[in-house]
């Protein structure tokens, strides 16, 4: 081998690949005989310069791998923030929307009429109630419609029960509390009180 030769071979790296699962160990069988097991090894020869360009790849490829997950995390935490923010802020428009009903409702106290003051007031509250139903359908809230209407127990919380002549048995002829729903779903039951026949004692709904 020439000088010039023995110079390219030491500027060149060397990869060596094994095939032998045992690193070159002997394999012993069952019996305790240990037997040689001819060992493969293929090498692969890359100019340095090369070895050199890969491993660069493989820093940059690292590097940018990093980054990424640094801005991924970045993202979840700014879209958690942004969740966040827009759940504690979301009744914004609703809180909005209702401050009219609060300004008809001072408005409603503040009357005074000597003659009809009661009348006045009961007119100023009824036109604050509907207002308020309004705003409520607005924004998807609807009150359950229970007066005379057949018990349903998906939308009706029976009290108590009350003798008629006039309204079919466990049919709704007064409102305790006004029952609500959000779209389609049931946010609050009415609270109501059936109809019993009128032969009937007044019962509750604990003795029915």
């Amino acid at each position: 081998m020439t000088t010039a030769d023995n110079d390219d071979f030491l500027n060149e790296a060397s990869i060596y690949e094994s095939s032998d699962p045992n690193g070159g160990q002997d394999e012993i069988d069952e019996g305790g005989d240990s037997c040689e097991s001819p060992v493969e090894v293929e090498v692969t020869t890359i100019p340095v310069a090369e070895y050199e360009k890969l491993k660069r790849d493989l820093e940059e490829a690292k590097d940018r791998a990093l980054r990424a997950l640094a801005e991924l995390e970045n993202f979840r935490a700014r879209t958690k923030r942004l969740h966040d923010e827009e759940r504690k802020y979301a009744s914004a428009d609703l809180a909005r929307a209702i401050l009219p009903i609060w300004d008809n409702l001072n408005l409603a106290l503040g009357i005074d009429d000597a003659e009809n003051n009661g009348a006045a007031v009961l007119a100023g509250v009824k036109m604050v109630v509907d207002e308020f139903l309004k705003v409520l359908k607005n924004n998807g809230i609807e009150k359950i419609d229970a007066l005379h209407k057949p018990f349903d127990p998906n939308f009706h919380e029976s009290v108590s029960f009350m003798p008629s002549d006039e309204y079919p048995a466990n049919t709704v002829i007064f409102e305790v509390k006004s029952g609500f729903k959000l779209h389609d779903r049931v946010i609050r039951a009415a609270q109501v009180i059936l109809a019993s026949p009128k032969s009937d004692s007044p019962k509750t709904e604990d003795d029915a």
